[in-house]
């Protein structure tokens, strides 16, 4: 039984982590970048439910929702959009630029003292001996049709189609009339409110949130996205859900639980080395 209840808590992490994820690996796979301020509109997202709660839990999610979305077009386009031919080196340092710079506008704002966001106690659902939270069920299957439904948006709508044309080749993609920069800029804007919707499904498992509430997830996210394969959206689902299984799994015995984040990068170590594209990833061939 608890076999059954750890597993089903690692699905519910894993789901999240996939959702983070996914920001990470299709902004890698469209405009080959790697966005580590992605973690921090987790953050973001979770002080705007904050502001927002008071009036409505609904109307705080769908705030905190379109907020991270127009962020995540914002940076696009003030941080990374001049830099878009510029070496990878200088791209990744404005990244984590962008990341202190909203850390710290949320030190400064809110202070460094944990803010409780109790989004709505949502009760304990009991099947026979087993007990799982509401918040647990409903991370699930959230995460489920998100998944689904950015599947059929990227393998059936035009945007979705030109997303994969752009990820596989920018010039091809550019001579057949696509607009690069709009792709870019969707994708972001895409990623962000996936982020900002992992953030409230974190909240309803530990309801209290600092500055640096993003860190961890995003870079336990960004793990998942190169477990599973970097630039493949099926492959950051299976990273997130692999990665939050394990995690589950570790923190449940207690003689490993200490050590579950070294096991966490000890296996990315062990994945990077048997298939450095990761577990869905492909190897592509670079134009010279």
């Amino acid at each position: 039984m608890d076999f059954v209840l750890t597993l089903v808590n690692g699905l519910s992490l894993g789901g999240i982590y996939a959702m983070i994820a996914l920001g990470y690996t299709m902004v890698y796979g469209i405009a080959k970048m790697l966005n580590f301020a992605h973690g921090d509109i987790i953050m973001v997202g979770g002080y705007t439910v904050l502001i927002f709660l008071s009036i409505n839990p609904i109307l705080a999610i769908v705030a905190s929702m379109i907020f991270c979305l127009l962020l995540g077009i914002v940076v696009e386009k003030v941080a990374y959009k001049p830099l878009r031919g510029a070496s990878p080196l200088a791209v990744l340092i404005t990244a984590i630029g962008v990341s202190y710079l909203l850390q710290s506008l949320a030190l400064i704002i809110f202070g460094a003292q944990p803010e409780y966001v109790i989004i709505a106690d949502l009760g304990v659902l009991n099947i026979g001996e087993i007990s799982i939270g509401y918040n647990t069920i409903i991370t699930l299957v959230s995460t489920v049709i998100i998944m689904i439904a950015l599947t059929l948006f990227v393998k059936y709508t035009k945007i979705g189609r030109a997303m994969v044309a752009v990820s596989e080749d920018k010039d091809a993609a550019r001579l057949m009339g696509i607009n690069i920069n709009m792709i870019i800029t969707i994708t972001f804007a895409i990623g962000s409110s996936l982020a900002a919707l992992a953030g409230v499904f974190s909240l309803l498992k530990v309801p209290t949130i600092t500055p640096t509430y993003g860190s961890m997830p995003g870079i336990k996210a960004f793990t998942a996205a190169v477990i599973g394969g970097i630039g493949s959206i099926p492959g950051a689902m299976v990273g997130g859900i692999f990665l939050g299984i394990v995690e589950c799994i570790c923190n449940s015995i207690p003689e490993l639980a200490p050590y579950t984040i070294a096991i966490e990068f000890l296996i990315l170590i062990v994945i990077l080395l048997v298939k450095p594209s990761g577990i869905l990833g492909k190897k592509r061939r670079e134009k010279v």
